[in-house]
């Protein structure tokens, strides 16, 4: 994995950038924009931070990339979307996701983008991003939001066991409303043939919120087209982590994909729990972080991966209060990794952080198709 930081200083931009392929073959970036200058407004933070997406895809380094998913985190998005979705269309389109997740630095935007060099493969990816209703109560919503992403599947002949890889919900007030989204995915899964003696599908589940208060449940998702079962593995890390269904959910900890030229993992959003599915040190930021890093470290491991081949992290923070201790820790640990700092509450009340990560390694199975 190579890393790289930008400083556009005439715009008071920081980009965290990483990037894992080579010449001749599909190059993947993982972006992080990191907006500086608490003082300056909204309207001037997103002129800033899309002058320096503008310039850094003039890059020679990114000559050929193009933004497959871009993932827009607000601190206000009742009074900043409609200004952002404005601005959007000047950009080539791609799978957008607009929330409501504070970031911590005290910025009012921050950025998180993925690109891919042009690639001939026989896989086919599709990003699904910012599906919401607005109406209904969560379970309503997370119901209709399934049977939507089945549909459009469907359309491309694929289906969500076969080959959705990785989602996220994001839940407005997921104190309140988790239970609802939770009730909704496990009756879907079960009428999908998605069991605990079947498989889940990697995935996060965390406070986000959109410009609407009607919309209690926002959709992203990942599905690959082409992939054999073979390719195809699961990571459980049960030394560390109980199955999920111990305690009513249905989602998968990790998942791995192997293909001829590399293997990339996505790690589920990941807290600080053992395997009997019980929150370890309650009220102890730090002591969880280690816990939570720990987990995840178990997972890629797993995935025969470790940090070495982090490609990005998002940490979820239930208390803005905890981030100057928290960036100070993750920043030592994970140095050289792109990164975003997040106000969002976990699933449960009593986790104070979360984080999910993407890797990537190199693998050589000319039995796989190249990515």
């Amino acid at each position: 994995m190579k890393y790289r930081s930008y400083t556009f200083s005439s715009y008071n931009v920081n980009v965290e950038l990483s990037s894992f392929g080579e010449t001749g073959h599909t190059v993947e970036y993982h972006l992080m924009f990191h907006v500086k200058g608490e003082e300056l407004n909204y309207e001037t933070q997103l002129r800033n931070l899309h002058c320096a997406y503008s310039e850094l895809l003039n890059d020679e380094l990114l000559t050929g990339a193009k933004p497959v998913m871009k993932r827009y985190f607000l601190s206000d998005a009742a009074n900043q979307s409609e200004q952002l979705e404005e601005e959007l269309k000047s950009f080539p389109e791609c799978a957008t996701s607009i929330l409501q997740q504070p970031p911590l630095d005290g910025s009012k935007i921050a950025l998180w983008c993925y690109l891919t060099t042009n690639t001939n493969s026989a896989y086919k990816h599709y990003w699904t991003a910012g599906a919401g209703i607005a109406s209904g109560n969560s379970e309503e919503q997370t119901h209709a939001l399934l049977e939507n992403y089945e549909v459009e599947l469907q359309q491309r002949e694929c289906t969500l066991e076969k080959d959705c890889i990785r989602t996220w919900f994001f839940v407005q007030n997921v104190d309140v409303n988790y239970a609802g989204m939770v009730q909704a995915r496990r009756y879907n899964f079960l009428d999908q043939g998605l069991t605990e003696h079947t498989h889940y599908i990697a995935s996060t589940g965390i406070e986000g919120r959109h410009a609407n208060p009607k919309i209690h449940v926002l959709l992203d998702a990942y599905a690959v087209k082409g992939l054999h079962p073979g390719q195809i593995k699961y990571l459980y890390a049960l030394s560390h982590l109980s199955p999920t269904a111990i305690y009513g959910v249905t989602f998968e900890r990790g998942v791995s994909i192997l293909y001829g030229d590399r293997c990339q993992l996505y790690i589920s959003g990941t807290a600080s729990i053992d395997n009997k599915g019980e929150v370890l040190h309650k009220g102890d930021v730090v002591s969880q972080a280690q816990r939570m890093c720990e987990n995840v470290e178990k997972l890629l491991e797993e995935g025969g991966s470790g940090f070495q081949d982090l490609a990005q992290i998002i940490i979820y923070l239930r208390d803005a209060a905890d981030y100057k201790v928290i960036r100070l820790m993750l920043e030592k640990q994970f140095p050289e990794i792109p990164k975003q700092f997040v106000l969002a509450s976990v699933c449960r009340p009593t986790w104070l952080i979360e984080m999910e990560c993407i890797a990537i390694r190199k693998n050589n199975n000319p039995e796989f198709g190249n990515l």
